[in-house]
């Protein structure tokens, strides 16, 4: 059996916290393989400061330049229209053997906006998810505790799911587990660095070193 992990975001750039905290999931979890997609279109951010499809590519590729473990997906981009999660992950599951185990990796803020998404009952069928908490705040400064989550759980998706202490997640009869990890809090957001970048400030210690310089070369988010 493979286990493969697919973890999307606008990466806009790509930084070390990203990086940090799904090494954090691969081994966490035993992962062969994530897939890192970067999206076309995201439904639910604002546009006016993303940068192009192709540069966000390129330095998920650099970041990720030395971790073979770790493939960038162009299939958001290639699609046209928004972005949508549930889109993905038929995508994949086409394309993949029968035998391998998926799970969609997301962060806790993300998670507790599910009921947005496109679609979002059928991807609880599809698809087990890995959701990544963390004890700081999020981008907008928000801080969750475990009892938000489970109140959205139970009362935005289903109030069927239980926590399983053996399994070390929340089960439901009909849908797919979800699965809590706690990762190491970073202080860094890709909002964080767009900022620093306006006000002339290094963000050497915040993105690898191959994407600093790809930014620097492209002149971008000033």
């Amino acid at each position: 059996m493979e286990y493969i992990g697919l973890f999307g975001g606008t990466f806009n750039p790509i930084h070390l916290g990203h990086i940090q905290v799904i090494q954090e999931v691969k081994k966490g979890f035993g992962l062969d393989k994530i897939f890192i997609i970067p999206s076309a279109l995201p439904p639910h951010k604002e546009r006016d400061s993303l940068v192009e499809a192709g540069d966000r590519i390129e330095m998920i590729r650099l970041a990720f330049s030395n971790h073979p473990d770790f493939a960038v997906s162009d299939v958001e981009l290639k699609r046209s229209g928004p972005s949508y999660t549930i889109d993905t992950v038929r995508h994949f599951k086409s394309i993949l053997p029968e035998d391998i185990e998926l799970y969609l990796i997301v962060g806790l803020d993300a998670f507790l906006e599910i009921d947005t998404w496109e679609s979002y009952k059928d991807l609880f069928l599809m698809i087990p998810f890995i959701v990544m908490s963390r004890s700081t705040a999020g981008e907008d400064g928000t801080v969750y505790g475990p009892k938000t989550f489970e109140n959205y759980l139970k009362s935005r998706i289903s109030g069927g799911y239980k926590i399983s202490a053996s399994q070390s997640s929340y089960i439901h009869e009909e849908k797919q587990p979800v699965f809590v990890f706690n990762v190491t809090p970073v202080d860094i957001s890709s909002t964080k660095i767009r900022r620093f970048i306006k006000k002339g400030r290094p963000i050497k210690s915040l993105v690898p070193e191959l994407v600093e310089a790809f930014i620097k070369t492209k002149g971008l988010y000033l």
